[in-house]
């Protein structure tokens, strides 16, 4: 075991407290209590610009791209409040956000923590769909949508084409070549604001439930909503983790990290954790995707962080890297408190291989791998496992302040969370805001979980997929789309990147397959005699029809951004693929073996 979880002083024990009902519903709570927590995001910045305002904030790759460019505490209060002075002298209409379009960036978090410091909306979009995507409707519904009093993005060149026949009337603001859009401001006009006491008057005025960022959902069970993130939400979940992660108040987190801002992941879990505690934050330019991931293994062996958070895709691509170079393993490892993944499940393959490569580089400390469970509407963090796992499922128990109910749905236990860190409300959206309570107050976050152990409701929650994900087939057996999903990718590691299950009201399960680079590489009869070979085995060992795929196909197309089949963080909608793969699903389906490129197991 990992030495410090056995000091309650660093790590808060496992204790969790179990309340049952007479419909058969129970809830799960921590019996601490909630600590007092900050007003508002800006009151972060205000402590951390008197306390320590030498101490570095933010620093990401130079235009060289080979040093940094830093800000410290005392800068960055500077920065906010000049461009939150900036803000203010614009006179934007009262009620509607800052959008920002682009990646994460120093000039990004300034201009996002200024909106919030006098009490404006912040909210960033995806890069992806205005930088990547080759259809720009998507980004011109959503700008449509939040009507923008300001939108902000890092390059007129990269991203303001985007924004023509958007429609929208708005002050557009860029850090580099402004000048190449018509009518568009520079950053350095906001930034070079003289500040004057209208920006603290501002900031005293914001209260707990002042709208500090809308988030866009991702859209993997249906159309995309705009989320409202108040400052006491966003304050409340961070002291939830700092009273269960106590580390944090004697250990300044230092983190590289590429998880954008536009999800709750990287901006309200990741950023805010840094911000809140006084720590730095390397914006790490790499992505998990070939000829980026470079990127992030020079900017992990630079700096090496203390805290390592990633989706299971980014493990899985940082793996070759620290499996090849023990020197680059030692460096990375020799600070790390831990390793988080969220997002997504981490295959057992992929856990597995992270504890190996520890024990090779750091034998006396072994690493601790955990997670959390949450969503954009809980601001995101409802759950910690804040003990040592032996193995991916377990999402930990509920934090302070947050009670998590269980209720009978079909074969499962659905989830609902109530909470001081629960979002009030979709923006413009009354329906879909009474339709995601139910009648006690408890958000329906529509995922599925099941106690670990029922007589000890401390040793945490096992992840069951989605409700809605599920499907039986035509024999009446249900299907667990989820906990399948994840057993099927990592026995077929490296060669799969994602699967896709099929089969509701049909005889057999069926999977889509999206293979990995390394699978790509093989010849297509390898990679198809790969799986079926996993899939015997499977049958061989008495996997029943619930849980042994009878046919598969390879899909030659990745997974489309454009058609919402995938996000910019590397996970697949589900729902969308399906959608817009039907025809595979009824090749995968057909009757007869006539279809040389489906494999099937008899």
């Amino acid at each position: 075991m990992t030495d410090f979880l056995l000091d309650d002083t660093l790590v808060a024990p496992p204790r969790t407290v179990r309340i049952d009902f007479d419909d058969g519903s129970f809830v799960l709570r921590s019996p601490t209590a909630l600590q007092p927590y900050a007003r508002c995001i800006g009151e972060w910045i205000e402590r951390w610009a008197r306390e320590t305002p030498d101490a570095l904030a933010f620093a990401e790759r130079d235009e060289t791209g080979e040093g940094w460019r830093t800000l410290d505490y005392h800068a960055l209060r500077a920065a906010v409040g000049a461009v939150a002075q900036g803000l203010l002298d614009l006179d934007l209409p009262a009620g509607k956000p800052i959008v920002i379009l682009s990646d994460n960036a120093i000039d990004h978090a300034v201009l996002m923590l200024a909106a919030m410091h006098i009490g404006r909306t912040a909210c960033s979009l995806s890069s992806a769909y205005s930088r990547m995507a080759k259809d720009r409707s998507r980004l011109h519904d959503m700008l449509r949508a939040l009507q923008p009093a300001l939108v902000y993005a890092s390059d007129a060149s990269v991203y303001g084409a985007s924004l023509a026949g958007s429609g929208i009337e708005a002050v557009t603001v860029f850090s580099r070549h402004a000048d190449m859009h018509p009518g568009a401001m520079a950053f350095d006009a906001l930034l070079g604001a003289k500040e004057t006491p209208a920006v603290m008057q501002a900031f005293a005025a914001v209260g707990p439930d002042t709208h500090a960022k809308y988030l866009l959902t991702s859209g993997s069970t249906g159309k995309p909503k705009v989320v409202i993130n108040t400052h006491r939400m966003l304050c409340a979940n961070q002291q939830m983790m700092a009273q269960t992660w106590r580390f944090l108040s004697q250990e300044k987190p230092v983190l590289v990290d590429w998880l954008p801002w536009s999800h709750t992941f990287g901006a309200n879990h990741n950023l805010h954790m840094v911000l809140c505690h006084g720590g730095a934050l390397y914006i790490d330019e790499g992505r998990p995707a070939p000829g980026l991931i470079e990127k992030t293994v020079r900017n992990l062996r630079e700096v090496k962080p203390t805290l390592l958070f990633n989706v299971p895709r980014g493990f899985d691509m940082l793996l070759p890297f620290l499996e090849a170079d023990d020197a680059l393993a030692a460096e990375v490892f020799s600070r790390l408190r831990l390793a988080f993944y969220a997002a997504a499940a981490l295959a057992p393959s992929t856990w597995q291989r992270l504890e190996a490569v520890a024990q090779h580089v750091r034998p006396s400390r072994p690493l601790w791998l955990t997670t959390s469970w949450g969503a954009t509407e809980t601001s995101p963090a409802i759950t910690s496992a804040h003990w040592q796992l032996d193995g991916a499922g377990c999402i930990g128990a509920p934090l302070p302040g947050l009670e998590l109910k269980f209720v009978p749905n079909g074969e499962k236990l659905e989830m609902r969370v109530k909470g001081v860190s629960v979002f009030p409300g979709y923006r413009d959206a009354p329906r879909e805001t009474a339709e995601a309570f139910d009648a006690e107050g408890y958000y329906r976050i529509g995922d599925a979980g099941f106690p670990a152990n029922p007589a000890n409701p401390s040793q945490g929650v096992i992840f069951n997929g989605r409700v809605a994900e599920d499907f039986k087939l035509s024999t009446g057996t249900w299907v667990s789309v989820g906990t399948l999903r994840v057993k099927l990718v990592s026995l077929l590691a490296p060669h799969v990147q994602d699967i896709v299950l099929t089969g509701h009201d049909r005889d057999a399960i069926g999977m889509l397959v999206f293979a990995s680079p390394q699978g790509a590489a093989l010849a297509p009869q390898a990679l198809a005699a790969r799986i079926a070979e996993v899939l015997r085995a499977l049958r061989d060992e008495g996997a029943g029809s619930s849980q042994c795929p009878a046919c598969a196909l390879v899909l030659a197309e990745p997974p489309s951004l454009d058609a919402g089949e995938i996000t910019d963080k590397g996970y697949i909608n589900q729902r969308a693929v399906l959608t817009r793969r039907a025809a595979e699903v009824a090749r995968l389906h057909a009757s007869g073996a006539g279809d040389a490129d489906v494999i099937r197991v008899t």
